[in-house]
């Protein structure tokens, strides 16, 4: 099984969810949206899989930092997805794929085990 791991690696919930995939024993490749950017093709699987709202991470202050003509603008999946490509630390983290399917939006260990127990 291939597991990939999206985020930034100073975030620390990206932190918990390797450590936590590390404890576990699962390996894991780790994509930095900071080096190699958001693919496109991924986040559009992602949309298609959990829908836009549970990726757009409205609590964190990339989100506060944006104008409210730009918040205001994220009204459907079109236009989720253009904001997540151009601000990639707008996406909920990590985002974790097992075997090109979302597992995990977020991560909680309880959900997480839930997750890699299947």
């Amino acid at each position: 099984m291939r597991t990939i791991v999206y985020g930034i690696p100073n975030c620390d919930t990206v932190k918990k969810a390797r450590a936590w995939l590390t404890e576990q024993g699962v390996d894991y490749t780790f994509h930095d949206y900071k080096k190699l950017g958001v693919p496109a093709e991924r986040l559009a699987a992602w949309v298609a899989a959990v829908g836009w709202e549970p990726l757009v991470n409205r609590q964190g202050t990339t989100w506060r930092k944006l104008d409210d003509a730009t918040k205001a603008s994220v009204v459907d999946a079109a236009s989720a997805q253009a904001l997540m490509l151009a601000q990639a630390s707008v996406i909920k983290r990590p985002v974790i794929e097992r075997d090109g399917v979302v597992v995990l939006v977020g991560f909680a260990p309880d959900k997480a085990a839930a997750a890699f127990a299947r």
